[in-house]
């Protein structure tokens, strides 16, 4: 017991260091979130956000390689990939993005500050947005030789096409064509068929809740 504080401490020290150094993966867990792979194995993750291939062009996640959601956020992408598999079995459902610490939000707000990317990005400043809250989700769907679905734009493009209020125009003015135009519809009717919520400006970005009910039901992550 003479050197029991010295245990404490280093215990705490490597604890916190953890943390310092980016393990987003143990603190996601450590706040009762869900790896969606443990519950769907068959779902593909690809964090744009832990590479450089972003709007950004920087990883802003460090130490984070699963996709973590609130477990009712989670349930219901599992069951958007078996809609999905009922129409197209050897098609899947690939993350782009999931639970967002907060930290993160930060990092990403302070690199648009200033920007025409502002409207895209949720001010911290104001509580910030679902996926801070582990009840949003970035998907695409990807074919059976793993290749995304063409969708008229790419993940993260901040422009007309991506936007999911006026596809119908999009179609006629030739912005998209009708492959993408059905490639979205299939999304959507997926996701939205299993309990998520769309937003005007990202046809990829689907919510679990609105941010009133996320706010009460549920502590910000950071």
């Amino acid at each position: 017991m003479k050197y029991s504080w010295i245990i404490v401490f280093l215990v705490r020290f490597i604890c916190c260091f953890a943390v310092q150094q980016g393990d987003l993966d143990s603190l996601l867990s450590s706040k009762g979130l869900i790896n969606i792979r443990t519950l769907d194995s068959t779902i593909c993750v690809e964090l744009k956000y832990a590479q450089q291939d972003n709007f950004m062009n920087q990883a802003v996640y460090k130490g984070l390689s699963q996709a973590w959601l609130r477990f009712e956020a989670a349930g219901m992408l599992v069951k958007a990939q078996r809609l999905l598999k009922l129409e197209h079995p050897a098609w899947t459902i690939v993350v782009y993005d999931a639970a967002r610490p907060m930290s993160v939000q930060r990092k990403m707000w302070s690199l648009v500050r200033g920007t025409d990317k502002t409207n895209y990005v949720s001010n911290p400043a104001n509580g910030g947005g679902l996926h801070n809250y582990g009840m949003a989700v970035d998907v695409t769907i990807l074919d059976e030789t793993g290749i995304p679905l063409p969708m008229g734009s790419p993940f993260d493009y901040f422009g007309e096409e991506a936007h999911t209020s006026n596809e119908e125009a999009l179609l006629k003015q030739g912005k998209i064509n009708q492959q993408e135009y059905n490639n979205r519809r299939l999304l959507r009717r997926v996701m939205t068929k299993a309990g998520f919520r769309i937003i005007s400006y990202e046809w990829w970005h689907f919510n679990a809740c609105s941010r009133t009910d996320a706010r009460r039901l549920y502590p910000v992550i950071d």
